[in-house]
């Protein structure tokens, strides 16, 4: 036996479903990465548990998967509370907003709006009152005979999470009093995350397999326990149900996911940036055709970590792939490109 394997047992058949759903941490003792953000959220929550009041109005922006989501849940856990989860596409007129917050919500809980940021803009128009003085303004009637009700409404937190903050209106970006951007995790951190996951899905593991996947995982961890998920497909088919670093290397390639951490879709967009547009720079409009991807699953999902790590870069003119990226590629930049 290696020292450095990671031994758990098998979970019962009926347990998989639990366990992989325990993934997520539930405290901010268990959750890995952002120091800094932590640090103050403890803060914070000590102070409103002190006072007997509910938590600040609180927003998170990131990237997709670097645990806007389950902060929000481990807010409701840390304060005592429920949470309410919707999204801003569901809450398409203010009716929505005013049944969820009458008949769902109680003094202290937290209502968490996921893609914040797509609200419609009546709804974010009744949202002002209600974050500020916990009032609902209700119009009835039309025309000269129209009245306007006030509704008082249990004084709660809201939690809004965005993967887009530069698309909030600055009356609503305003109104939250905790404002925080997650940024991409160190390899120590998602090894850390792994380890942990690895031994609530009872798998049995070599942490240098699982420092493999954290290399390739981006930063982030909703990644990270995927690729495991994966990787241990491999290692129960293959491996003998442990995961070691050639059966990893083998799931990697399979997956198409170099060492880089670029898939196939990352490739595809550089390569094209390059052979078709001679480097860049291109509009992302011009290259979600060129792709056959949407404009905000290229800006949303695969620009963050590109740019991040060096591949790709943004100028007032469009896209323009980097030296990094040529030389990872094997191709060779337009003399106009050399020095970027």
């Amino acid at each position: 036996m290696k020292k450095d394997d990671i031994l758990t047992p098998r979970p019962a058949p009926d347990e998989t479903g639990r366990l992989e759903s325990a993934l997520r941490p539930t405290s901010l003792d268990e959750f890995v990465g952002q120091a800094r953000l932590k640090e103050n959220l403890k803060v914070f929550i000590q102070a409103a548990r002190g006072r007997k009041e509910p938590l600040d109005h609180c927003l998170f922006y990131s990237p997709p998967g670097l645990g806007k989501t389950t902060l929000s849940h481990i807010l409701a856990r840390e304060m005592g509370v429920n949470i309410k989860v919707t999204s801003g596409p569901v809450l398409s007129k203010p009716g929505d907003l005013a049944a969820m917050l009458t008949t769902e919500l109680a003094e202290g809980d937290i209502l968490f709006i996921d893609e914040i940021h797509r609200l419609n803009a009546a709804v974010e128009e009744a949202l002002y009152p209600v974050m500020e003085d916990f009032l609902f303004f209700i119009s009835t009637g039309q025309g000269p005979g129209a009245t306007t009700l006030k509704l008082a409404v249990p004084r709660f937190t809201l939690v809004g999470a965005t993967t887009r903050s530069g698309l909030l209106t600055g009356p609503l970006r305003d109104r939250f009093g905790i404002v925080f951007n997650l940024g991409f995790y160190e390899e120590a951190e998602i090894t850390s995350i792994l380890v942990r996951s690895a031994g609530i899905l009872g798998s049995k593991a070599e942490k240098p397999a699982l420092q493999l996947i954290a290399r390739r995982s981006r930063g982030t961890p909703r990644i990270a326990n995927r690729l495991l998920k994966r990787v241990r497909d491999f290692a129960d088919v293959k491996g003998g149900g442990v995961i070691t670093g050639p059966v990893t290397e083998a799931a990697m390639a399979s997956l198409e996911i170099d060492a880089e951490g670029l898939d196939d879709l990352d490739r595809r967009i550089l390569l094209t940036i390059a052979e078709k547009f001679a480097g860049g720079p291109v509009g992302i409009d011009t290259l979600s055709v060129a792709v056959s991807e949407e404009p905000d699953t290229l800006t949303d999902v695969i620009e963050p970590f590109l740019i991040q790590g060096g591949f790709l870069k943004r100028t007032t003119r469009g896209r323009v792939i980097t030296a990094k990226a040529a030389a990872h590629l094997g191709l060779k930049l337009p003399r106009q490109q050399e020095l970027i």
